[in-house]
């Protein structure tokens, strides 16, 4: 899988991420440890940094880029459905972000909030912590319950643990 430097940043990649085939890593880019980056994924720190707490998953086909000044931070124990855009947002600890969804320039997750499937949050919203947020635009629509708190972390341990599973199997010929 392609990492690539840009300019005279180099990304910065935790020992125990798990990088999915056909993965895109470019430039100021940081992935703390245990996170995974799945299949056909794009990273590009070619604008401002990009920043990957522990133990988050990037799934299948999203893409995360920046604008100038404007660096794209994403927090510990994170979510990211597939097919995800993120760009230059902050989504903060423990937060799910439903397949499908745009995230735009200084928008805020809150911590442990959950973004539901196809939603787009504009530009500069913030989603208070621990709310399911839904829709074009996205609206809080409820507190989350602690039933959707427990799948959220199963969830985020269930990837951390396939993502270990890939990284010591060896594709077959």
């Amino acid at each position: 899988m392609p990492v690539y430097p840009y300019k005279n940043k180099i990304p910065q990649i935790a020992e125990s991420v798990y990088l999915a085939e056909n993965t895109i890593i470019t430039g100021d880019v940081t992935i703390d440890a245990e996170s995974t980056i799945w299949f056909n994924s794009v990273i590009r720190g070619d604008v401002a940094p990009t920043i990957i707490g522990k133990k988050v998953n990037i799934q299948d086909n999203s893409i995360l880029h920046q604008s100038p000044n404007n660096p794209l931070i994403i927090e510990d124990e994170v979510t990211i459905g597939h097919q995800v855009i993120l760009h230059s947002c902050k989504v903060r600890k423990g937060a799910l972000i439903g397949m499908g969804s745009i995230i735009l320039d200084k928008a805020e997750i809150g911590e442990g909030a959950f973004i539901g499937a196809g939603s787009l949050v504009p530009q500069g919203k913030v989603i208070p912590p621990n709310t399911l947020a839904f829709g074009r635009p996205a609206k809080v629509i409820r507190e989350l319950t602690e039933e959707d708190k427990r799948d959220m972390e199963r969830i985020v341990n269930e990837y951390a643990e396939k993502g270990q599973y890939y990284k010591h199997t060896a594709p077959l010929e």
